[in-house]
């Protein structure tokens, strides 16, 4: 850090990215954890054998390509003003895999059917429209 003009880093911030990278690299390895497993119990059931290096290999490729999509995700909700991702962005991160996008379309439109009707998002009624309704009601009889 510059002491005059104050740029660069505070000093939470050296603690902050060692927590950062405290965090994905137990993520790393719970995820290299996984693969390999999944890795073993299709070589198992496909009669087939797998070495380690080879496993290892397959789920660091796997975990750069979650970092990828993952950071995809977020430039797609950001360009659209948004800080959550959708369902939408889940899809257009698929645009070069025609059938896992329409995969994931199918499995959105799955998941919309299933939605109960009353957490379904409504449009709200504007207060130009209730100020249509009639001040008076009259009833004929």
């Amino acid at each position: 850090m510059d002491p005059i003009t104050m740029e660069g880093d505070f000093c939470g911030s050296d603690y902050e990215k060692e927590e950062d990278d405290e965090a994905t690299n137990h993520l790393r390895d719970r995820f290299r954890l996984s693969t390999i497993a999944i890795a073993e119990s299709e070589a198992k059931q496909n009669n087939m054998e797998i070495s380690q290096p080879v496993m290892v290999c397959i789920s660091d490729l796997a975990f750069k390509y979650a970092e990828q999509l993952a950071e995809d995700l977020e430039l797609f909700a950001h360009h659209a003003s948004r800080k959550s991702v959708n369902m939408n962005d889940v899809i257009l991160s698929a645009h070069r895999n025609k059938h896992l996008a329409d995969t994931l379309r199918s499995f959105s439109y799955d998941l919309k059917g299933k939605e109960p009707q009353s957490e379904k998002k409504r449009k709200k009624s504007s207060n130009k429209e209730d100020k249509t309704l009639p001040s008076v009601l009259h009833i004929d009889s």
